[in-house]
């Protein structure tokens, strides 16, 4: 199968070109830097340079197109708002699809994207869900709702380093999923008649809290973290400061995702029926214990290798530091 995967840089996106091409897939890769994605040429794939922004660039990358897989979405330091990225760039590549008699359109939304209308990243993944339902495409729409890789940065590496680990003062527990799992159903949806026209929860197999994550990180890296707590409250100031300035209303839309946190309501759901139309074992699921302990054991094994090597070569210095001084005539 002919595929085009959209965002295949992202930590996401790469996953999904990764398994794609491990199954045997023709895999081609929408990219706006040839340069930043030269790893996925490196993987087997094919690149093609073309802009979601730009609809008459998409027409050349989606000639030939079987299926399309799109991972894409705006982030935080792009110039182009979340609206003209993940909105206005969605409906040219849906539009496009069309046009180009695609078989199969998979696309990434968000968990309980319908229950928060003033959270922009919410609202125009809604809307786009309804845009493509009403496109005629065989559609899939998977929602997850955080990746377990980010965990890493936000919690474990702060941990190790003996850096402030950032806390808000509400605590929202989130059903965090590996992405290398999450590229799975991606690539299963594509041969998996039952998941044609729907949409599915796709997220770990329980919410996890920011405070339960650290005492994980505390005891699998035996260090202590340094906790400090970002009131909700300076959180919506910084928020409503971007506004006033162009240039950071990309910023601002993302931090308006902390009203969810604010809710202190769970972002999970029952995977039940999403195992069984994708004909998926729920033990295949990496689980965030087994996620971090792999994280740590082999982070914490590398850092003994390097305490090691540097120790051996501070004893060498010392001693040809030893001859040079006479110590030993």
């Amino acid at each position: 199968m002919q595929l085009l995967v959209v965002g295949a840089t992202g930590t996401l996106g790469r996953q999904v070109a990764r398994r794609a091409l491990d199954e045997g897939h023709q895999v081609r890769c929408l990219v706006r830097s040839l340069r930043k994605a030269a790893f996925l040429k490196e993987w087997g794939a094919e690149l093609i340079q073309a802009d979601l922004c730009e609809p008459e660039s998409l027409i050349p990358a989606l000639k030939d197109v079987t299926a399309v897989i799109d991972a894409a979405t705006s982030r935080p330091t792009d110039s182009l708002s979340i609206k003209q990225v993940d909105w206005e760039g969605k409906v040219a590549l849906i539009q496009a699809a069309q046009a180009a008699g695609v078989q199969r359109f998979i696309f990434f939304s968000i968990l309980n994207a319908d229950q928060y209308p003033d959270v922009p990243l919410m609202e125009i993944k809604r809307c786009t869900e309804l845009f493509l339902a009403e496109s005629g495409l065989n559609y899939t729409i998977l929602r997850p709702c955080g990746f377990l890789q980010g965990l890493i940065g936000q919690y474990a590496i702060p941990i190790l380093e003996k850096q402030a680990v950032w806390v808000t003062g509400e605590d929202t527990p989130i059903a965090y999923m590996d992405t290398q799992d999450i590229a799975k159903f991606a690539i299963r949806a594509l041969s998996a008649p039952e998941t044609e026209k729907k949409a599915f929860p796709i997220v770990g197999s329980r919410a996890w809290g920011s405070y339960e994550i650290i005492r994980l990180c505390e005891r699998l890296s035996g260090k202590e973290a340094k906790i400090t707590r970002m009131p909700m409250g300076l959180l919506r100031s910084v928020r409503r400061s971007a506004r006033f300035f162009q240039w950071s209303w990309n910023l601002a839309d993302r931090l308006a995702f902390t009203e969810v946190l604010a809710t202190g309501k769970p972002l999970k759901a029952s995977m039940d029926e999403t195992y069984n139309a994708f004909g998926i074992d729920p033990q295949e699921t990496t689980t965030l214990e087994v996620y971090l302990q792999d994280y740590f054991s082999r982070i914490l094994k590398k850092l003994k290798e390097l305490d090691y090597e540097q120790n051996q070569a501070t004893k060498q210095t010392n001693k040809k530091t030893a001859f040079k001084s006479g110590f030993f005539k």
